[in-house]
């Protein structure tokens, strides 16, 4: 008879604490839904290998381009997770829709808008060319006959085939990150790329002799967008979202922090 009231009292202590704790489970459950956890988590793309818009320190992915996605993000009530590919392989699986969009300091191009969508730009660039400070280059039509690096796949890559033609043996193709050492080791005459990490490069190594040649005859303006695939929902949501941070000031904000300037935000394309 004891064990059999024992019994009963344990499974009535067990059922409360079962109750408990379904409770407590429910209880934390609504909390963390009202947080986060009832909001849609879009996946981000990035080629971290380009300060100060895109690059890895301390083993977390950070720079302009990662402030601004994070804001944007925000703003459109999602979550967000952003890993780091390839440039090859971002290109790859937005175009096979394996992820919802990339960032990663992308030149919006007629030839890239056939396969992909774009959000309104939210970046103005022109290519340029880091050469040696002793060297005779001081236009990109210097260049002619001389070796020169790029990133592969890059509009530097293009900027390049413009003067040289392509397949030209003339030019190098190389990771972003790598263009501008070849340089300073002597293994090219001069790089050609963003003229906002060309000027990092060279700020960041002030002894490494390195001159920065711009040549806006030559180089025409380039303008960054975020890149979805064809067809996303994700377009015009994030758009709205971009132009929220510019009206009310955060995308200035997040500008300023990594260039040290006030951006000219009329020089950004509206596509809508």
């Amino acid at each position: 008879m004891k064990k059999k009231f024992l019994y009963s009292t344990l499974g009535i202590v067990a059922l409360v604490a079962l109750i408990f704790g379904m409770v407590r489970f429910i209880s934390s459950g609504s909390t963390d839904n009202s947080n986060t956890t009832n909001k849609k988590t879009v996946h981000i793309l990035t080629y971290a290998n380009w300060n100060p818009f895109e690059y890895v320190k301390k083993g977390k992915i950070v720079g302009f381009d990662i402030d601004l996605i994070k804001l944007l993000s925000k703003n459109a009530g999602y979550n967000y997770t952003i890993k780091n590919v390839s440039w090859d392989s971002m290109f790859t699986q937005l175009q096979n829709k394996s992820a919802d969009l990339g960032i990663a300091g992308i030149t919006v191009t007629s030839d890239r808008e056939k396969t992909y969508d774009f959000s309104n730009t939210y970046f103005v660039s022109r290519q340029s060319i880091v050469t040696k400070i002793n060297s005779n280059i001081n236009s990109a039509s210097d260049l002619k006959g001389k070796k020169v690096s790029v990133q592969t796949g890059s509009t530097g890559q293009e900027a390049a085939e413009k003067i040289f033609g392509k397949n030209s043996p003339n030019i190098l193709k190389s990771s972003s990150g790598v263009t501008d050492q070849m340089v300073m080791h002597n293994q090219v005459v001069a790089a050609i790329g963003d003229d906002t990490s060309n000027k990092k490069f060279v700020q960041a190594n002030p002894n490494s002799g390195l001159k920065v040649v711009q040549d806006d005859k030559k180089f025409s303006p380039e303008y960054f967008g975020i890149m979805f695939p064809k067809g996303s929902k994700y377009r015009n949501i994030y758009n709205k979202a971009l132009k929220k941070a510019i009206k009310d000031g955060s995308y200035t904000k997040i500008y300023k922090k990594w260039f040290g300037i006030k951006p000219d935000v009329s020089a950004l394309k509206n596509t809508d």
